[in-house]
């Protein structure tokens, strides 16, 4: 359940009689609540959904999606709404039919993260001359799908996306924040020790800034979250001896809500398209320290955290000691109003305002 799971559930909200597609359904990794109102609608998969490989294996079937993504037959359909970060924007509509495609990034491991994804470390030798060799066909593909003959509005989840979608499709578009389930973080604020992530182990995301930040200064540091970086990232932290630094997994709703509630800041290394989690932080009082780049710079103020840069390990340690040391104080309801703008209640209200 990450961003696009949670902003997918809001559109769900509006559509209470939509027929729900998708290239993989696994209910079981789903939060209750979400698999409870998918029960209540349609929801076909692709065929990608029953082929054993594909829950193991599906960031290496990138080339397929395309394919996958165009095997739905959505030409009954007056109104057609997609939520995408890679291919879901790509769907076969009749002409005359509405598509309004909420695009979270365009598809970032052929773009401009594509080093991140596939440069030297990040994956083997074969996946790499693979990602090559198939980049320009998916660059064109996802650039063709594009054309306001396929999506009638394309709406984005901040400006700086706002920017790419203009600079590799040659389209504008709306912008509409994001949210955070601001009633979930209302707990009081008690402080302890601690500095705190929460995240997929995404390459961009640079969670090994952290590392060798916090291992470097010896400072507790608490990460919560999965993904394929986590191993490289295990390893990194027995290499460095950082045993202030502890992988939390996958806690429980109310064991997240308390470590953000009690943690000293909230660390944000990686150009993130939007970002819920620092709102999540601020939404509990607690201030951000993020990269000067990405949403974070329009989500994050001076009055509720730090915008560091360069993206280096250096910066960020100069960013944690002014909390560290007092240098930098940050007022707990100053936070918590900059979350509140950030609601669910505005999401829904602007995007119905786009049809």
């Amino acid at each position: 359940m990450r961003g696009g799971e949670i902003v997918f559930e809001a559109i769900l909200d509006l559509f209470p009689g939509a027929e729900v597609y998708t290239l993989i359904y696994e209910p079981e990794n789903l939060n209750a609540r979400l698999r409870e109102k998918l029960s209540k609608h349609t929801v076909r998969a692709s065929w990608l959904n029953h082929l054993a490989l594909t829950r193991k294996f599906y960031r290496q079937l990138l080339p397929l999606l395309p394919f996958a993504i165009r095997q739905f037959d959505l030409y009954p359909y007056d109104l057609v709404v997609s939520s995408s970060h890679c291919v879901a924007k790509g769907i076969r509509k009749h002409p005359e039919s509405y598509h309004l495609s909420y695009v979270h990034a365009p598809m970032r491991y052929m773009w401009n993260k594509f080093e991140d994804y596939f440069g030297k470390g990040r994956s083997s030798a074969l996946v790499r001359l693979a990602a090559k060799i198939f980049r320009p066909f998916l660059q064109a593909w996802d650039r063709s799908t594009s054309r306001a003959e396929r999506v009638d509005k394309i709406l984005a989840n901040s400006q700086f996306i706002a920017r790419e979608i203009k600079q590799f499709y040659g389209r504008d578009a709306k912008v509409i924040y994001p949210f955070a389930r601001l009633e979930r973080f209302t707990r009081s604020r008690q402080v302890g020790g601690h500095y705190l992530m929460v995240g997929a182990f995404a390459p961009y995301k640079r969670t090994d800034i952290a590392i060798e930040a916090f291992a470097r200064l010896g400072l507790p540091l608490k990460i919560v979250g999965h993904g394929q970086d986590e191993q490289r990232l295990m390893v990194l932290k027995q290499k460095l001896d950082a045993r202030n630094i502890e992988f939390l997994g996958s806690p429980s709703n109310d064991q997240i809500e308390s470590l953000y509630s009690s943690c000293r800041a909230f660390i944000f290394p990686g150009e993130e398209d939007f970002g819920i989690t620092p709102l999540e932080a601020m939404a509990s009082g607690a201030p951000v320290i993020a990269y000067r780049s990405g949403g974070a710079c329009e989500t994050v103020t001076d009055k509720t955290g730090i915008l560091f840069s360069p993206q280096t390990v250096d910066a960020l340690c100069e960013a944690i000691m002014d909390v560290e040391s007092g240098r930098r104080k940050f007022d707990e309801a100053e936070c918590r109003r900059r979350a509140a703008f950030f609601s669910q209640e505005r999401f829904k209200k602007e995007f119905l305002s786009e049809l």
